[in-house]
């Protein structure tokens, strides 16, 4: 069965850019029913469904049952969720930093964890503002300049712990892998109290934040660029090897990175359709 996909990227307003990734705006429709993975990244997410909920089929954390939300946020998380749907996905989708989880949402990341939740839980009135607001303008552009303006209206105090924020820089960006002894000497800390401190604040481990950063460089460049060989994806995201590579995405998602690229049809599909929409709205 033939299917329709269109996608757009837009920079958020530049108050936001420190709270916010690129907003994706994405429509697929006409496709063969089924299922995708929703993977791991080291941002929360926040995502706006159009037309119909969006279904959850399996959860990040196994504690929690799956369903279907309209709007929802989810914290920090080390494995996938399954995503089903009936060819058609219609919405908006935000990556929010940590800071952003405090200054746009009032939660610290850690507050949310791994567990999804209604949007209006954390939002309230803001959160069927926006999904009313969204649903109701004709374009991309439009919708970005409605999460702008209600999100610029929520700004608050975002303020970490410096020498946390400090560690999750140093964690999320190194090129290559980075021991968590090295980031606590830098900072200044123990191991142990590091350890105790940025679990408390992120809701996932030094460890674990530097294993997803570098797991989402290799996602967001496979999604990119579906023909680069897995060493070369290796090599440019800070694995040892692609045997590094190929063990951390089966410890993520299950499954190896070559075995996603052959059955993940939409992860690519909003890619392709995403970049060669790019916008900024600000």
């Amino acid at each position: 069965m033939a299917g329709h996909s269109e996608g757009r990227r837009a920079a958020p307003a530049r108050p936001l850019r420190p709270y916010l990734a690129p907003y994706e705006g994405y429509r697929l429709a006409g496709f063969e029913p089924g299922s995708h993975l929703g993977l791991p990244s080291p941002y929360l997410t926040v995502i706006i469904a159009l037309d119909a909920p969006l279904e959850l089929a399996r959860m990040s954390d196994p504690r929690q049952q799956p369903g279907a939300w309209g709007t929802l946020a989810s914290g920090l998380c080390t494995a996938p969720v399954t995503i089903r749907h009936d060819g058609n996905q219609h919405g908006v989708q935000l990556a929010l930093t940590p800071a952003g989880s405090r200054a746009l949402l009032g939660v610290p990341a850690a507050e949310l964890g791994a567990w999804v939740v209604e949007l209006e839980d954390l939002l309230g009135a803001d959160a069927t503002e926006l999904s009313d607001r969204i649903a109701a303008q004709p374009s991309w552009e439009a919708r970005f300049a409605v999460l702008d303006e209600v999100f610029s209206r929520r700004l608050g105090d975002a303020e970490i712990d410096p020498h946390l924020e400090h560690a999750w820089q140093l964690l999320t960006a190194a090129e290559g892998v980075i021991r968590v002894g090295q980031v606590a000497r830098e900072v200044g800390w123990s191991r142990r109290h590091l350890v105790g401190r940025f679990t408390a604040e992120f809701g996932v481990s030094p460890k674990e934040a530097a294993k997803l950063a570098r797991f989402h460089r290799s996602h967001q460049l496979l999604r990119s660029r579906p023909s680069i060989s897995l060493a070369d994806a290796a090599a440019r995201c800070g694995f040892y090897d692609q045997a590094h590579l190929a063990r951390d995405w089966r410890d993520i998602v299950g499954i190896p990175p070559s075995r996603w690229r052959a059955e993940e049809l939409f992860s690519f599909i909003q890619a392709d359709e995403a970049s060669e929409g790019a916008v900024s709205t600000a």
